[in-house]
């Protein structure tokens, strides 16, 4: 006689239903305990784990056990007890396991970061040069080497590269396709066709693509976000460089719009009928407040030097009170605070971040900024508005670009786990 499963029109018992919910509860529990370690203000020990996240002993030894086994967390000295008893050891973010790669390229440069698991900066390389006559695919090899410095040197700091993400000053579709990147030249450039036989950026890891591509504010933003101490929820980050681009923050997540191609503030208008852009419209932001207007203003156009030693210049000129350099910046500044005037009367926010280039300059930029976001903005009068320089400065891109690679792992340490098992 056969079993009852075998009969015509019974239903043969899932036997792999309790498997998966297991499975499920497992990477749910790794991901609890991992995250409140990742977010503790000083390393929780097990039991104060069990406590906080309503988890039994002895399934949070047998979580913490695994993450140590995979290097996702290791355990601290224990803290010196003046009472009976041996002191419980305190458990803190792995600083030699996964880590994540940042990649950058501008118009104006190319770096590369690495970020390890607690966030903390282990590699970064800039490489100076003008990429706008350099093909993609030239461009894309030569940020292949910088990859390959950095994994080198990561790897001799016993870390072990996760995944990478590529920021790029432009419009970047769900594929990695870069749409346009006015000021690079670029459009419909398929940037992983492009690296494809590059494996350490190609491979699949855990279903996930090892590189992700992003716009590069949107990156800055994320790396603002997370710097540092927690901060307001919600703020535009600006990142001045040759072109100018946005990052928006809304309730502590990046906004990306209907198809992630928000925060092109750049290419807002401040005079409809001004100096013709790069990207076919004219009297864009950029023309006013770009890098390359702002030092030509100065009188500093032609003189070789590169971005963040022009920023210095600048900020040098102005500090020893250069009428042109003065005048530059001020201008900068007031039609930088016509489109942010713009932006916060849509979205009402309440800070402003001065990222890239901007950074260094901020002492000079804030007033006219904050002089436009007054006349202009609407609930200005008992609404004020933060301007401030950004924490990470030119830095923000690719820091932001390898921290949400380490982010992904805290949020999902299961598929890190099977990998390195």
């Amino acid at each position: 006689m056969p079993h009852l499963w075998q009969c015509q029109g019974v239903r043969r018992p899932d036997t792999t239903a309790g498997a998966v919910r297991q499975g499920s509860l497992r990477e749910l529990n790794l991901a609890v305990v991992l995250g409140r370690i990742a977010a503790a203000e000083r390393p929780p020990s097990r039991a104060e784990l069990a406590a906080e996240t309503g988890l039994t002993r002895a399934t949070v030894s047998a979580v913490v056990e695994d993450l140590v086994t995979g290097r996702l967390v290791a355990e601290a000295e224990p803290t010196p007890r003046t009472g009976a008893g041996r002191p419980a050891r305190g458990l803190v973010l792995a600083d030699d396991g996964p880590a994540g790669l940042g990649l950058e390229i501008n118009v104006d440069y190319l770096a590369a970061c690495v970020v390890d698991l607690g966030g903390r900066v282990r590699h970064h390389t800039v490489r100076r040069a003008d990429l706008r006559p350099v093909s993609p695919a030239e461009t894309l090899a030569r940020l292949v080497e910088l990859a390959a410095q950095a994994r080198a040197d990561a790897a001799n700091q016993g870390l072990t590269l996760a995944g990478a993400a590529l920021a790029v000053p432009g419009l970047v579709d769900d594929a990695g396709l870069v749409r346009l990147a006015p000021n690079l030249g670029w459009r419909d450039v398929p940037v992983p066709a492009l690296l494809a036989g590059h494996p350490p950026l190609t491979e699949r890891i855990d279903g996930v693509p090892p590189l992700v591509v992003d716009n590069e504010a949107n990156l800055a933003a994320l790396g603002e976000l997370h710097a540092g101490p927690p901060g307001p929820a919600s703020f535009l980050h600006i990142s001045g460089e040759v072109g100018i681009g946005a990052g928006i923050v809304l309730d502590g997540d990046l906004f990306r719009g209907a198809r992630g191609w928000s925060g092109e503030i750049g290419h807002i208008p401040v005079r409809p009928e001004g100096r013709p852009c790069r990207c076919g419209g004219r009297g864009c932001l950029e023309r006013y407040a770009g890098q390359e207007a702002v030092l030509a203003a100065a009188g500093l156009a032609g003189a070789d030097l590169p971005a963040d030693s022009a920023a210095a210049r600048l900020a040098e000129l102005a500090g020893a009170g250069d009428p042109a350099a003065l005048r530059a910046l001020h201008d900068a500044g007031t039609a930088l605070g016509v489109a942010v005037a713009a932006v916060v009367n849509l979205l009402d926010l309440d800070t402003v971040v001065l990222g890239g280039g901007y950074a260094p300059l901020a002492r000079w930029l804030c007033p006219p900024v904050l002089a436009e976001i007054s006349a202009r903005v609407l609930t200005a009068a008992w609404s004020p508005v933060t301007v401030r320089p950004a924490t990470l400065g030119a830095t923000a891109a690719a820091v932001g670009a390898a921290g949400s690679v380490v982010r992904r792992i805290v949020a999902r340490p299961g598929g890190w786990l099977a990998r390195a098992s």
